[in-house]
């Protein structure tokens, strides 16, 4: 089921990052990792991603504008990648602000693996 499905996770701190990494990949999931949304919007052009997990405090472009970009895109298949925010700053933010960029569910920091996996299997299982 996961073994065909390509998770992109957006995250500068490379402890969350290699961490989440190994989570998924024990899921049989296969993972591209971008450190800055410079690196998310090449990711996303280059290859079928079917979700990604996006850091909202991530340099060069931030998550949320990586995400208002990625829905802006004339290409379908990107524009509706389903995304996931990981952020920290959950408090600063509501579910109505992530809506309003696209964004499609959110995990808040520090990550509960149970919860990453269950909300990853739901945008990915089709």
């Amino acid at each position: 089921m996961a073994e065909n499905k390509t998770i992109l996770i957006a995250e500068d701190s490379s402890v969350i990052l290699n961490l989440t990494k190994k989570i998924l990949e024990l899921q049989n999931y296969k993972i591209l990792t971008a450190k800055n949304g410079g690196e998310v919007l090449k990711q996303v052009e280059a290859g079928k991603i079917d979700a990604i997990l996006m850091d909202l405090n991530i340099p060069v472009k931030n998550g949320m504008d990586c995400t208002k970009e990625i829905r802006a895109s004339k290409n379908p298949e990107i524009a509706n990648i389903p995304i996931i925010a990981v952020t920290g700053n959950a408090n600063n933010y509501s579910m109505e602000d992530f809506k309003a960029v696209g964004i499609n569910d959110y995990l808040p920091k520090p990550l509960d693996f149970d919860m990453l996996v269950e909300t990853v299997k739901k945008y990915t299982v089709k």
